[in-house]
């Protein structure tokens, strides 16, 4: 006759599974070592007083220079500045527009394009072909040479029905050539997306179309918004690229100003304008890419 287990055999093989049965624990994050104030506040000190030399010395050097009151009279006169000032800004007024309406049909067009360049099967072949062309073309020629083969070119052709404005076929050709950019950085966002992803809504019994939608594209943008803010600064410097064809926005009114006057100071008022734009365009672009890195981090850990 066999023994029966004892109490304590049982309980602890019934516990047994228990214990391998609790999930591991993670580890605490280390805490944070506390700061002297040497450590804290010495090195802003040292970027301050390393940024202050370096303006005291370009200052120095700029100011020491014989020609510096002619420079300042030509491109930094105050009372030029002033009255250049109203008519800059109502330039500036439409380069503003066209950067807004720019980059709303930039996204949408580009957004497409990169979805017919990454739907996959043999009846989605011609869309692969004619979005790799596009971008092939629209980013080989430069959107310089572009504006003006627009903007000159097809208004020469008189075509009834469509539009003979310089400034739309100068619009049009900037869409054209960022669109190109753009869709490689949605496509790249595409392709990053994990391929178990897919996998996953096919099981759901989603198509190809409404996996694209629902599963790819919400995850793809958020990975490249970065990137695409990086091209929306650039956007809103080279939209003064369609005052070559006559187009009176901000950098076409300061030289119409400067033609009359002969003076550069409203060039410089122009570049005030729009640096007043793209710099904080540029800090909130840093400032998405860190807290992207630091989600991409704590995801990792």
């Amino acid at each position: 006759m066999k023994p029966l287990p004892s109490a304590e055999s049982s309980g602890a093989a019934s516990a047994a599974p228990s214990i391998a049965e609790a999930p591991p624990r993670r580890p605490l994050p280390p805490r944070k070592r506390a700061l002297s104030w040497q450590q804290r506040y010495l090195p802003a000190l040292i970027s301050v007083a390393s940024v202050t030399a370096m303006v005291i010395a370009l200052s120095y050097v700029v100011g020491g220079s014989e020609a510096w009151p002619r420079i300042q009279a030509q491109f930094f006169n105050l009372d030029a500045m002033r009255q250049a000032f109203p008519r800059v800004l109502g330039g500036f007024w439409t380069n503003l527009w066209l950067w807004g309406a720019g980059l709303v049909a930039i996204g949408i067009w580009a957004l497409v394009l990169a979805v017919m360049r990454s739907m996959t099967g043999p009846w989605f072949a011609p869309l692969r072909i004619f979005t790799m062309v596009y971008v092939d073309l629209f980013r080989g020629i430069p959107a310089l040479l572009l504006v003006l083969l627009f903007g000159f070119g097809i208004p020469a052709l008189n075509l009834s029905g469509l539009p003979s404005s310089g400034l739309f076929w100068g619009f049009v050709a900037m869409v054209l050539s960022y669109s190109a950019y753009a869709c490689e950085i949605y496509r790249a966002g595409i392709d990053a997306v994990h391929d178990g992803q897919r996998a996953a809504a096919k099981a759901l019994g989603l198509g190809q179309w409404q996996t694209m939608w629902y599963a790819v594209l919400p995850q793809a943008i958020r990975n490249v918004i970065p990137a695409l803010l990086n091209l929306v600064v650039a956007l809103q410097k080279d939209v003064v690229l369609l005052s070559v064809i006559g187009v009176r926005d901000a950098v076409r009114e300061a030289q119409i100003f400067t033609a009359s006057t002969f003076n550069y100071s409203s060039l410089v008022v122009a570049a005030l304008l729009f640096m007043a734009t793209s710099i904080p365009l540029a800090r909130l672009t840093d400032h998405l890419a860190r807290r992207d890195r630091a989600r991409r981090t704590q995801g990792a850990g």
